[in-house]
Parts: structure tokens; C-alpha cells; sequence
């Protein structure tokens, strides 16, 4: 008995062993104002002295660099008449700084595949490209540059108009888009959530420069930021120049508006119908769910994306295979507040939305 512990103990002594050189550790020494937060399976998570969140997902085997920078506003945080100017300021963003007044110019030039997008809680930019130290800290610095030197200009947000109305059309010409605003605006009688990220026309088009560059002012912080990289990068090397950018940024003595608004219990269910020319019919169902930080949300997620599963799923199976729709399709808005989850299924003329 005593020999067979002596065996297990040596055995478990050697596998912690193999615990400790395989375990995640910073094996280099931290830049000054970089506090190193936690790492969980590959993804390591520091926090700057200004604030800035930093995510680290290396991966060797990648040949290229993604950099994302997202910051913690959508149009949940819009006031009444700035309807869509979080959306404004994503694209006011890529017309540059005063160091840098053509932004998307110098991505093209370096080869970035760059964008950036806006949703109900947040808004981001980000770049991949082939895997170089050089474009990799060159996009950093433009990234520490436009949060807190973009120009915001009056004839740069003219000139922008043009595409911002471009994407509104789309919006008004599609009828996914149409009945999904008109869902939302009934699902949501007083959370921002109800209303479109793309902003009502009236508020797009006469938005006052002042209230867009306070918006900006207000949001674009680092410590309203989270920026990460991953794919194949030098780990020490990165953090070294980020902090020296980002550092230089100091934390914002303004505090953010705290958010009060909670949407009520639905009375009961609600029915909401578009009628309009063109375009194949379509039913949809829309039910508030819980944030995506609850402990329901993951499994409810997997259940609703198993209930629109093409072709296993039950919505598959009781419309497209009983010819009743054409496809179906499901979805868990995971949000910072509660979301909602939507079903839907598309038609053809002669098919029966009620009867779907």
C-alpha cells in the first residue's frame, strides 16, 4: 500500500510539474501603468492606469493580425432629437485627425481590411492584416489618435451625409429591416432598444456638429474602451507600445450619465403589421428574453438557435417541409440590457401568412 501512494504521489508530483510549465505566465516584466487582470484559456486581460481594457488572444499559427477597439456606446445612449448620431460618429471617425486626415487612404495603402460597425450597446473599429510589427503598431498609434484627436469637422460630416443616406434607403427599401423596426418600436415602449441604430432621417440630417463633438467628448475615453488583438503578434513587444500610447491618454475626469430606464412587463402579446408593394411576405415573432450576462441567456440561445435550424430545426420542419414558407430563421440578441429573440420565416406570394 505504502509503495503504490509513494507511485501515485510521484506521479501527481510530475504532473504538476507538467501544470506549471504549461500554465499561462507573463514571463516578461509589465510596462509601467499596466496592471495584468486575469487569463482564462489563451486570452489574457490587462487594464491600463487610464482605464483602458486590453485583451491579448495570441495565435501563432495565424499569418495575419486582427486589432479590434470597441467602445461601450450604441444608440441605447442617444438623447431625444440624436437619434443615430452614435452611427454618425463611426463614420466621422474614419475622415481622420489633424495628423491624419485620410484615414481610410493610409489603411488601403498598408493593405488593412478595415471597417467598423454600430450596434444598440457598443460601436467598433478594427483591421486585419498580414502579420508585421511595423503595420501592427502604425494601426495602434492611429487607434490611440482618433480616440481623443478626430477632427469631427462641419464639411466632413456634409460629405459623409451622402453615405450615411445611402444606408438609410437601403433600410427603407428592405422589408426585413422595415418590419424589424416596427417590431422593435412595439416590443420597446420606453427603452432606447426600440429605436433603429441608423437614426430617424430628421435627426440624421439637421444634427447640430456642437452636440455630435460633445458626444464624442463624452464616450470616446479610454476608460469606455476595450482593445484587443489577436492572431500572430509579438505579446511582450505590443503591450510595451500600447502602453506608451494609450498611457499618454489621461483618464477622464467626467463621469457617465448613469441610465435609469427599465422596460416594463409587457401587458400582453401585440400585433404589428407593414403592408407595402414589392417583395415576398413575412411573419416573424419577437419575445423579450434576458441580457446576455444572465444565466439563462446561454442555454436559451441554444435552444432558440436549435428551434430555427435549417434543416433539423422544429421551425424548418413544420413551414419549409409542409410548404408553408419558403426558409425560416432564428436569433438571441444578446444585449447589455434584455434583449429579445426573434423567429421568422419567409413566404411566397401565394403562400398563407396566417397560416404560418
Amino acid at each position: 500500500m505504502l509503495t503504490a501512494f509513494k507511485s501515485v504521489a510521484k506521479q501527481a508530483h510530475y504532473l504538476s510539474l507538467i501544470g506549471i510549465f504549461l500554465s499561462p505566465t507573463i514571463v516578461y516584466a509589465l510596462p509601467a501603468g499596466v496592471e495584468q487582470i486575469t487569463s482564462v484559456e489563451g486570452v489574457t486581460e490587462y487594464r491600463l492606469k487610464n482605464g483602458l481594457k486590453v485583451l491579448f488572444a495570441p495565435d501563432a499559427s495565424r499569418p495575419n493580425t486582427t486589432v479590434n477597439m470597441t467602445y461601450l456606446v450604441g444608440s441605447r445612449h442617444e438623447n431625444y432629437g440624436q437619434t443615430g448620431m452614435a452611427h454618425l460618429l463611426e463614420h466621422m471617425l474614419f475622415r481622420g485627425t489633424p495628423s491624419m486626415p485620410n484615414a481610410l487612404g493610409e489603411f488601403s495603402k498598408r493593405g488593412l481590411a478595415a471597417n467598423g460597425t454600430t450596434s444598440l450597446d457598443r460601436t467598433n473599429y478594427y483591421a486585419t492584416f498580414a502579420a508585421n510589427p511595423e503595420t501592427l503598431n502604425w494601426y495602434l498609434d492611429w487607434q490611440a489618435d482618433v480616440m481623443i484627436n478626430a477632427s469631427i469637422a462641419k464639411a466632413d460630416l456634409d460629405a459623409e451625409m451622402t453615405v450615411v443616406r445611402n444606408e438609410m434607403e437601403r433600410g427603407e427599401n428592405s422589408p426585413f429591416r422595415v418590419l424589424m423596426q416596427t417590431m422593435q418600436s412595439a416590443a420597446y415602449q420606453w427603452h432606447n432598444y426600440g429605436k433603429s441604430t441608423i437614426g430617424a432621417r430628421s435627426d440624421v440630417e439637421q444634427v447640430d456638429i456642437e452636440q455630435l463633438r460633445a458626444f464624442y467628448r463624452l464616450y470616446y475615453q479610454p476608460d469606455n474602451a476595450v482593445l484587443i488583438v489577436s492572431g500572430q503578434f509579438d505579446e511582450e513587444q505590443t503591450l510595451a507600445h500600447i502602453a506608451k500610447q494609450f498611457n499618454a491618454i489621461p483618464k477622464p475626469e467626467r463621469e457617465l450619465p448613469p441610465e435609469y430606464t427599465e422596460e416594463p412587463v409587457q401587458h400582453g402579446s401585440k400585433t404589428v403589421m407593414v403592408r407595402r408593394q414589392g417583395g415576398s411576405p413575412i411573419v416573424a415573432a419577437q419575445y423579450h428574453i434576458p441580457a446576455e450576462a444572465d444565466p439563462q441567456f446561454t442555454p436559451l440561445s441554444l435552444g432558440i438557435s436549435a428551434l430555427g435550424d435549417t434543416p433539423s430545426g422544429l421551425l424548418y420542419k413544420n413551414l419549409v417541409e409542409k410548404n408553408l414558407a419558403t426558409s425560416v430563421f432564428s436569433y438571441a440578441a444578446g444585449l447589455r440590457q434584455p434583449g429579445y429573440a426573434l423567429f421568422l420565416a419567409e413566404l411566397k406570394d401565394d403562400m398563407d401568412p396566417q397560416q404560418a
